[in-house]
């Protein structure tokens, strides 16, 4: 997402910082017309130095995992270094300041209607430490708003295209499907849009969006079945047809959880994290966005195909 947001700014013509801990992986900014400088976000003196002169702030910068050792980790990232970056641009009289949160901090809806920004938040959707951690987050940035610092919240849904490196979970999905590796599917949704277009709608609430406020950044919603058969248009390779009761998936989610805590020490080849998420619809209505912000609605089959011809051309 930070890169695809880098890239929107050079396209404006605009003069742009990057920040990156020492250790980053910078393929996905390699050969762009911009300053890199090195911080992180649990070390505020990074952070001051690395923003002064700016005049605007796009927090990105996410821990995002759904599994891993050191949980403190998560929280130190996500919340802590939220409240480290936001005291700092509020510190330095940033003009304007965008908070990247996520539709994990949005209600759902039992019957899988889609919501908008004003959906109570059931606590039992929560269901694993990046949702909790970036729920906390989510409320330092209200908090800092209340404070003085022009913060705008944008929800980002389930943005799906090319230079998904690490991959994220949801390229997870596409790259598992071109490797064979998912016989069956389960019944769960989520809301795709293009991270092109999710980049845009970065952009548009720094000009367009109106401080204190949350806007969801989300475009189609789809269940899963119905993304695997796109897929399967796309690239010829055959969806599964078999759809997997959730205990079953549940089960192998603990049985893998417990062999990577007790054995490997490496993430599971099925995430709980991720089951317990898939339990939900993750539907959405992103109305609001596009009609205060202007927010793109590209074709998501579009970005699916991108994403996969990226991942056939980086996993020959």
């Amino acid at each position: 997402m930070g890169s695809a947001i880098a890239r929107e700014l050079l396209r404006d013509g605009r003069k742009i910082k990057l920040l990156a801990r020492g250790s980053a992986d910078l393929r996905n900014i390699e050969g762009l017309e911009a300053e890199v400088v090195k911080g992180d976000l649990r070390d505020r003196e990074s952070l001051k130095s690395a923003m002064t002169g700016c005049s605007r702030l796009y927090h990105v910068a996410a821990y995002y995992s759904l599994w891993d050792q050191d949980k403190k980790l998560i929280y130190d990232i996500n919340v802590q270094g939220t409240r480290n970056i936001l005291e700092t641009a509020l510190e330095l009289g940033l003009e304007r300041v965008v908070y990247t949160s996520t539709v994990g901090c949005i209600g759902l809806s039992e019957d899988r209607t889609p919501t908008n920004e004003d959906q109570p938040m059931d606590p039992a959707t929560l269901s694993n430490d990046y949702k909790i951690s970036k729920f906390q987050a989510e409320k330092i940035a209200l908090e800092m708003h209340d404070r003085g610092l022009p913060v705008v919240i944008v929800n980002p849904s389930t943005p799906i295209g090319p230079r998904d490196i690490k991959p994220t979970p949801t390229g997870k999905i596409v790259l598992d499907f071109l490797k064979g590796k998912m016989p069956a599917y389960l019944d769960t949704g989520l809301n795709l849009i293009d991270v092109a277009d999710c980049a845009r709608g970065h952009i548009l609430a720094d000009e367009k969006g109106r401080p204190g406020e949350r806007y969801i950044l989300g475009n189609k919603n789809m269940s899963l079945k119905e993304i695997l058969q796109a897929l399967e248009k796309i690239t010829g390779i055959k969806a599964p047809s078999i759809r997997m009761p959730y205990w079953v998936a549940y089960a192998a989610g603990l049985a893998c959880e417990a062999m990577s805590n007790l054995v490997t020490q490496k993430p599971p080849a099925v995430p709980l994290a991720g089951v317990k998420m898939a339990k939900y619809f993750m539907y959405f209505d992103s109305s609001k966005a596009i009609r205060e912000l202007g927010l793109p609605q590209n074709p998501v089959e579009d970005a699916l195909s991108q994403s996969v011809h990226w991942f056939q051309e980086k996993h020959r």
